[in-house]
């Protein structure tokens, strides 16, 4: 693999780790809407660390969660769970962020925070397995 998109992937989860201290550091604080936030750009972040590696790129949210579904979860490399996991911290960013009135329940955002660290987690296991 070339330095660059090792270096590359490297970088997303690094943003992704941030991201997840980012989204407990928010929840300690109460701050649930942008913890939800910053749980789910855990995942795309790692997403595309994912996508990297399989040369598979794109900058859209919304891309990235279809190429995750169809080379990833279709195939069975990853449990549908985690496309759930995606989408629904995905619909949870989207409402926090741009939806007046909007709140996030403390459980709500515990439980996508734990998602997020388990999705993390697993695909860096799954990149590790294909270094």
């Amino acid at each position: 693999m070339k330095e660059e998109r090792k270096a590359l992937i490297d970088y997303r989860l690094e943003q992704a780790d941030e991201s997840l201290d980012s989204a407990q550091i928010l929840l300690e604080h109460k701050k649930y809407r942008p913890s939800v936030s910053r749980s789910y750009y855990a995942m795309f972040y790692a997403v595309q660390a994912l996508l990297t590696r399989k040369k598979l790129i794109t900058s859209k949210h919304s891309g990235a969660i279809a190429i995750f579904n169809r080379e990833f979860v279709k195939k069975n490399i990853f449990n549908r769970e985690f496309s759930r996991w995606l989408q629904e911290a995905f619909d949870l960013r989207q409402r926090a962020d741009y939806r007046e009135m909007f709140t996030v329940t403390s459980e709500r955002a515990k439980a996508v925070l734990e998602n997020a660290r388990s999705f993390v987690e697993e695909i860096k296991k799954k990149l590790n397995e294909d270094a």
